[in-house]
């Protein structure tokens, strides 16, 4: 009977290491009292400090130093290890930080628009997977070393690592040398906040990635995206590539309405074979839709998403709902990929993208957002939040109260979605032909934003034909001018 116990008393431990750092100062500050200066006195054993130390390989000049550790879990996101290391003998010093953590599910995709000096103090985890960019500067920093820092430190890297070898390129390669100084200048001018505003890109196909959020922040401000991850990607972290299955096909058939097609595929989380279960849904009085499912029997991974399809309108929809009664709480709501959601009465905002699509109901919809928010701010890691500064845990708490009592119906609010496809959509009270008291549907011109994100700025449906004939024209003339 005594092995159970202790598996569980392991298992209560464990979670313990990644403790919030304001954990760690507590348990840190009444140990510094004249007792040294890691954390742990003269008569603590190597568990009872809150740093770690080991002698280590200095790379520089072969000597021995010392590298610290700190098991710690981050607000908003998820345990991490930081790690410094440091040389007596050359002075040689590195700092990384490592995600403690699984690779995730999914891939993640951060995009942060900077318009203010106070942006530069948004932290950000780099992994040693993660791509970053500044899409302004043309300028892309590849996987590689891990880092916790904020924007202005990692822009301040990247001018620092590119200023280094200058030197060499002006003797070596006067060509890059130059356009490598405008890169500079024009990164200089960002830090100096002269260049708002301008975006920061952070792709993580480990999911282990992130920048720090902003309940002030609006539609467009900051924005996280799941993705699933190609074989490529999957060959990169290391994980073992599943056993091909043919998929289903449907040989051109036309897709029947309400009947469930089942396929195989590749479960995220683990790698495995798994289900995907497909519907096509004919909302009345709006269009066809495809519900997609998938579920793993093997890790219990589950997830669903709304496609929509069709045509490309040439205007995009803002649908203005009053929520005032139980009634509109049960109205069917569709958002879309491309749908922004705002509530101002909620001070709420949701970038397109970041729940995917999604239909169900007014309630439902209002019920993912608290969850999903909740999880990420008050009960990531051990630290549940805990780290917070006390103003801004109150905020968030007042936020989740007013969220909860719309969704309990006692708090009229608005929703208004903003889709640029003019794919969402939110059932009527009255009959179709009649206007909704209680709802406003207007058509929109796109903004030139709206248009490059979404691509349509380089599509082209027509003059292919000419095109064609005209480059197969020129490259038959060109040998006789020749």
């Amino acid at each position: 009977m005594s092995a159970p116990e202790d598996q569980t008393t392991t298992t209560a431990s464990s979670t313990e290491f990644f403790e919030s750092i304001g954990k760690k100062a507590d348990q840190l500050a009444p140990l510094t009292n004249g007792h040294g200066t890691n954390g742990a006195t003269p008569a603590d054993d190597d568990d009872g400090r809150v740093v770690e130390q080991i002698e280590s390989l200095c790379m520089n000049c072969h000597e021995d130093g010392v590298t610290r550790m700190l098991l710690t879990s981050i607000p908003y996101f998820r345990e991490v290890i930081l790690m410094s290391f440091h040389c007596d003998k050359c002075n040689f010093t590195n700092s990384e930080i490592q995600s403690a953590g699984e690779i995730q599910p999914k891939g993640a995709s951060y995009l942060l628009r900077l318009t203010e000096m106070v942006d530069f103090e948004r932290t950000v985890v780099k992994s040693d997977t993660a791509v970053v960019k500044f899409i302004e500067l043309d300028l892309e920093v590849p996987s590689g070393r891990g880092q916790l820092t904020n924007v202005e430190g990692l822009l301040s890297t990247v001018v620092d690592d590119l200023d280094l070898g200058q030197e060499a390129r002006k003797e070596q390669a006067p060509e890059v040398y130059e356009k490598v100084a405008q890169i500079i200048t024009k990164a200089r001018a960002m830090l100096a906040g002269e260049a708002f505003p301008f975006r920061l890109s952070v792709d993580d196909p480990a999911g282990n990635s992130w920048i720090s959020p902003n309940m002030r922040d609006g539609i467009g401000k900051w924005e996280k995206r799941d993705y699933v991850r190609t074989a490529e990607q999957n060959e990169s972290l290391g994980l073992a590539a599943t056993e091909e299955t043919a998929a289903t096909e449907l040989d051109g058939a036309d897709i029947i309405p309400d009947q469930v097609y089942e396929f195989p595929a590749t479960c995220p989380g683990c790698m495995r074979p798994c289900t995907t279960r497909m519907t096509m849904v004919d909302i009345p009085h709006f269009k066809a839709v495809v519900l997609m499912s998938t579920a793993c029997n093997d890790c219990g991974y589950k997830s669903n998403d709304v496609k929509t399809g069709g045509e490309i309108p040439e205007l995009g929809k803002k649908i203005t709902l009053k929520v005032e009664s139980a009634e509109d709480l049960a109205r069917d709501i569709l958002k879309s990929e491309t749908c922004a959601l705002e509530c101002p009465e909620l001070n709420l905002q949701v970038n397109p993208g970041t729940l995917g699509g999604r239909f169900t109901t007014v309630e439902g919809l209002l019920t993912q957002i608290r969850d999903n928010l909740r999880s990420q701010i008050f009960e990531t890691g051990s630290g549940g939040g805990d780290s917070l500064a006390s103003e801004e845990r109150e905020t968030w708490t007042r936020f989740f109260e007013g969220l909860d009592t719309a969704i309990r119906g006692d708090k009229p609010f608005t929703i208004i979605l903003s889709d640029p496809l003019a794919s969402s959509y939110v059932q009527k009270a009255v009959d179709p032909d009649q206007d909704d008291p209680q709802m406003t549907v207007e058509e929109y011109t796109r903004t030139d934003e709206e248009e490059e994100d979404l691509g349509l700025k380089d599509m082209r449906t027509e003059g292919y034909e000419q095109d064609a004939a005209n480059e197969t024209t020129a490259t038959e003339a060109r040998p006789n001018g020749e």
